[in-house]
């Protein structure tokens, strides 16, 4: 059996942070992307030293920097809307300005849309963790009645396991974690799908192959 994990964090019990804690009634609905890349942001200024990326205490990290974080320095750029989140690439356009407003010039990003291939995604995956990254994953729709909490939803990727015929990743979202099938969340059903956000550190990390 072939597994990795990568190391997390939490805040009080929770396993990183959860949109349910937010002020507003828009965030705790529609906050899942702003999460994720606050979720992001303290794993890279804990475990790779962007440290400008999470103006708090990485490495302990409280509630309440985790909303004020959220809710003032995220929320500008991944904010919540009518038809959500619902393209990778507003997702890179909102994070990359946050990016740009740190100054981080390191972390770089591609999406990896849902249509790709299970075994292709496998792989990424696999190299991504390798690699120490995080991935923030997009579910739209979901043929699955069990999928229905991750349904228009953003949540992170972070561990694999491989044996026999099954691939699960581990599952990061609403302060909990879950090991699950990947065939199971990547095969949607519908013709539009999500997908995964890579990310590399300026070293090719992560980096689909030309």
């Amino acid at each position: 059996m072939l597994k990795k994990e990568l190391p997390y964090f939490h805040i009080g019990q929770a396993y990183g942070g959860c949109q349910e804690w937010f002020s507003t009634w828009m965030m705790r609905e529609g906050g899942c992307g702003a999460v994720t890349a606050c979720d992001c942001c303290i794993y890279l200024a804990r475990y790779r030293g962007m440290t400008e990326l999470y103006p708090y205490d990485a490495a302990s990290v409280v509630k309440s920097d985790y909303i004020r974080f959220a809710e003032q320095d995220m929320q500008p750029y991944l904010y919540p809307r009518p038809t959500g989140i619902d393209k990778l690439e507003t997702y890179m356009d909102g994070f990359a300005g946050y990016l740009r407003e740190r100054g981080n010039t390191r972390l770089q990003m591609q999406g990896w849309p849902g249509e790709k291939s299970l075994e292709d995604t496998k792989q990424i995956i696999c190299q991504q963790i390798d690699h120490g990254m995080p991935i923030p994953c997009l579910t739209l729709r979901h043929k699955d009645p069990s999928m229905e909490p991750y349904v228009w939803h953003w949540y992170l990727l972070t561990g694999y396991q491989s044996y026999d015929e099954h691939f699960l990743v581990k599952v990061v979202t609403y302060g909990e974690w879950r090991w699950m099938d990947l065939s199971l969340i990547w095969d949607t059903g519908y013709p539009r799908k999500g997908g995964l956000i890579l990310f590399h550190d300026g070293d090719g990390a992560g980096r689909e192959s030309d």
